[in-house]
């Protein structure tokens, strides 16, 4: 079962119909027992990082959700979901997250070498750094669905893919049993579902 985490920041249920739709048993949540009990957690998110960490705090779920990662349950998060999992975000200030990955958040307008439109907003190409089980089958060069302004910086170490839009921008992450794709699969059509579907067969790590 996959415990899609309701804190009132996602894009819940677009995200749960995509689920449904790969044949996983998804359960919208803010019940601590519900992600106890799941095999999978996503953690989604739209809108402001501070508002999304108010939010979750103000759930009750940021202890539970960490004691489940750090047992070694799969966590994949998306969009802001996956900019939450960072250290801090420089977003309207500087703001804590949730600090299960090394990098910091920010405005990727002064990085830019060309002038572009933000948001980042359209259909980009993958293009790998890493493996990663998320992208079992998925050919680099692949495009996926993007909506936003801040990106992950600093996190090297743990980045396994990057979109191209004048700079690399930080696509996706992994530290072990911890996800993160900046894209939207539930956006992103067929190779969406694709890597949904593999990360739902994630393993996770043993502890």
């Amino acid at each position: 079962m996959i415990a899609v985490i309701d804190y009132g920041a996602g894009n819940l249920f677009s995200l749960s119909g995509s689920l449904k739709k790969i044949g996983e048993e998804a359960v919208i949540t803010n019940d601590p027992a519900v992600l106890d009990k799941a095999d999978h957690l996503i953690l989604p998110g739209v809108g402001a990082f501070e508002d999304a960490m108010i939010k979750l705090g103000s759930t009750g779920l940021i202890d539970p959700l960490k004691e489940e990662v750090n047992q070694g349950k799969p966590l994949l998060g998306i969009c802001l979901g996956m900019q939450m999992l960072f250290e801090a975000s420089e977003e309207f200030g500087m703001h804590q997250g949730l600090g299960l990955i090394h990098g910091t958040v920010k405005d990727i307008r002064p990085y830019l070498t060309e002038k572009l439109d933000i948001p980042h907003m359209g259909w980009n190409r993958l293009q790998f750094q890493k493996p990663s089980e998320i992208y079992k089958g998925i050919p680099e060069g692949t495009y996926v669905y993007f909506v936003h302004s801040f990106a992950a910086f600093d996190c090297e170490e743990n980045l396994t893919a990057t979109a191209d839009y004048s700079i690399p921008l930080t696509a996706s992450v992994q530290k072990d049993n911890i996800y993160g794709t900046q894209f939207h699969p539930e956006k992103s059509g067929p190779v969406g579902l694709a890597i949904l579907k593999n990360f739902c067969h994630t393993k996770g790590r043993n502890v």
